[in-house]
């Protein structure tokens, strides 16, 4: 176990590192929020690779007039968990792409850190209290935003994460399906 020692200097912080909270949060929401963009990309290219690999297998087999019908029980198996890896590859990164909300609702006395924050302290008749109690501590709603955000942010990963796997595993199948015959 360590101890701190009341007479030692702290550790400066690194020179690009904001000495303000508030402007730390703000650096960091941009970050997560630049973050959430490249995993809406992502998902967006690994969909249009998705259809593109459809297609090109699509393509190929009705050029011959080949149906699964034509493999053996284990090829057919195999053919059938290579089509549903790519249909749950799809799924998951259509989740990941699925615009995401705050997990709570906002109510009065909280500050403002989400677009659905105002418009439900509009609905209520609140705004301007919301604003008020917003504009005193920047800090709480930044901080409620980040962690929104990184929630946010890390559900997308997730879904990406499932959806390349299956495209992986379903782009791996379909032809081993074809292979076993």
């Amino acid at each position: 176990m360590t101890t701190l020692d009341p007479h030692r200097t702290p550790t400066p912080l690194p020179p690009d590192t904001p000495a303000d909270p508030t402007q730390l949060c703000e650096r960091l929401l941009a970050d997560l929020r630049t973050e959430i963009a490249r995993a809406d990309s992502k998902a967006s290219v690994l969909v249009a690779a998705l259809g593109m690999t459809a297609g090109v297998f699509s393509g190929l087999l009705a050029g011959r007039n080949w149906n699964p019908g034509a493999l053996s029980t284990f090829g057919t198996v195999v053919w059938g968990a290579g089509a549903g890896s790519l249909v749950l590859s799809l799924f998951a990164l259509l989740l990941a792409v699925l615009p995401r909300h705050r997990s709570e609702p906002w109510t009065p006395g909280q500050p403002l850190s989400y677009f659905a924050d105002i418009q439900h302290a509009v609905r209520l008749g609140q705004l301007e209290a919301a604003l008020a109690d917003t504009q005193r501590d920047p800090t709480a709603a930044l901080t409620s935003a980040l962690t929104e955000t990184s929630r946010i942010a890390t559900r997308k990963h997730q879904w990406i994460r499932a959806g390349l796997i299956s495209f992986c595993t379903g782009t791996l199948l379909l032809p081993t399906s074809l292979l076993i015959g």
